[in-house]
């Protein structure tokens, strides 16, 4: 509602039709002066990890399906509202926030974490006159906080709790509660939640922000490119065992190739945002600089490389990557997906204009 809002706020600030903002039709001039894209292609990879901390995310679907009753059913509509709707409120929204606030704009540079006061869109209503709004928007972007908070505290201690019955993680972190909840993961992950009072440290908020946001905005570019390249080799996989996709009670809808051009743009991502960081925009190479940028890239690779020398010590194999012929693609399986049981039809058999409402609510 707060998106829809907005679309429909900017595009009447636009054209000029606010009594109270007296710099009337704006139109694309934004866009000429002072620029659209500042600092040329140089200062459109800076702003990757930005973009990859407040998009990221998504990935929550995957981690809900498993615990959903009829996974076959809620994943195929959560992936593709997730999707459509970033496609559409996200960057629509961006894209008039663009064409009514300045980008040089001096209250954008305050911004530091959760820091509603800066929001480009109180700004933007603000600059409009608008009286009172302001104050509503900081009250949804703070409802919003909270609801990111309560995803990645599911998220993280689901992640967690998977991890250690595989050997990953200290065995402790697999043990359930009655309810069903990983406690000593919940305790974990509420014990890091307490590095947010370190933000209230006089003159030290920005710092930390800056380094939690280096430690976990590449690692969406990490974990994505992951998935993608996890995809891929659970189809191939799927097909050395002999199964066809007609037999899966969900299909990507891009399918492999979906999954190619994924991994190949998290990639280039990553690459361009490796040479950002040794090259900052205005500055000369700096050690600080490049890992407020670039350490989560470090922090994976030694996880990754502890793994393998663990795994390959137990073992003797010190493969990178499982043969498609040697992929497990039915551990796990629920009873009764081969034959069919789990595959949802009704969405095909629904009206056109049921099936377009349902990809966005």
């Amino acid at each position: 509602m707060a998106c829809c809002g907005f679309i429909i706020f900017a595009i009447v600030v636009n054209v000029g039709g606010v009594p109270t903002d007296d710099r009337g039709y704006i139109g694309a001039e934004y866009w000429h002066d002072p620029g659209a894209f500042k600092n040329g292609f140089h200062g459109f990879c800076t702003v990757f990890i930005t973009a990859a901390f407040a998009f990221g995310g998504t990935e929550m679907v995957g981690l809900a399906a498993a615990e959903a009753a009829e996974s076959h059913k809620s994943l195929p509509k959560a992936t593709r509202q997730v999707f459509f709707r970033i496609a559409f409120f996200y960057i629509i929204s961006l894209f008039l926030l663009g064409l009514i606030l300045s980008s040089d704009n001096e209250g954008l540079l305050g911004s530091h974490g959760a820091n509603t006061k800066a929001s480009p869109f109180v700004l933007a209503i603000k600059e409009a006159g608008v009286k009172g709004l302001p104050s509503v928007f900081n009250a949804v972007i703070t409802i919003s906080v909270i609801s990111v908070a309560n995803s990645c505290a599911y998220g993280s201690t689901r992640t967690i709790q998977a991890l250690a019955p595989v050997g990953m993680a200290p065995k402790f972190f697999a043990k359930i509660d009655k309810a069903g909840r990983p406690i000593w993961c919940v305790l974990l992950q509420l014990a890091f939640g307490c590095l947010a009072f370190v933000g209230e440290a006089n003159g030290a908020s920005g710092q930390v922000f800056g380094w939690l946001l280096a430690l976990t905005a590449l690692s969406f570019l990490l974990v994505w490119m992951s998935i993608c390249l996890s995809h891929i080799c659970f189809r191939a996989g799927w097909k050395a065992a002999g199964y066809t996709t007609d037999q899966l009670p969900y299909k990507a809808s891009m399918g492999v190739v979906g999954s190619w051009c994924g991994f190949i743009i998290n990639c280039i991502a990553i690459i361009a945002t490796f040479y950002v960081s040794l090259f900052p925009v205005g500055g000369k190479p700096d050690a600080k600089a490049f890992f407020q940028s670039y350490f989560a890239a470090p922090v994976a690779i030694t996880f990754y490389v502890s793994w393998k020398i663990k795994t390959g010590i137990q073992t003797g194999n010190w493969r990178f990557m499982v043969k498609a012929e040697d992929v497990d693609v039915t551990n796990g399986l629920r009873e009764g997906t081969l034959e069919g049981r789990y595959h949802d039809h009704t969405r095909k058999n629904q009206p056109m204009w049921r099936r377009a409402l349902g990809t966005f609510f």
